[in-house]
């Protein structure tokens, strides 16, 4: 079964420098929700920067299954929700979540 992403390959535009790869959730990239919940754990290797994103209202049983998440590169994952651009330099460790007010909050 092939998934369709919300965002068209020829329709991502260049929105940060930084390089490197992340994961998100499907909730994200094919459903079209927002990211509500983030984490920069240690990269798994060279291209990976850490990051992981989510759309915060995915269970145990979606993040167990690794066909729910795919790896893309962190400008990329910025064409679905800008308001995550001013946290991408925050160091390994750091978890976010957005609050009510729609902002990212530093949890960790």
């Amino acid at each position: 079964m092939h998934n369709e992403f919300k965002i068209k390959k020829e329709n991502i535009i260049k929105l940060t420098d930084l390089k490197g790869s992340c994961i998100a959730s499907n909730k994200i990239t094919i459903e079209g929700k927002k990211i509500n919940y983030m984490y920069r754990e240690q990269p798994t290797n060279d291209t990976d920067s850490g990051w992981r994103f989510f759309a915060g209202d995915e269970d145990e049983e979606y993040t167990n299954n690794p066909d729910n998440f795919h790896i893309f590169a962190l400008n990329t994952i910025c064409n679905y929700d800008e308001a995550i651009i001013p946290y991408l330099e925050y160091p390994i460790n750091s978890v976010l979540s957005k609050s009510a007010a729609n902002k990212f909050i530093l949890e960790k």
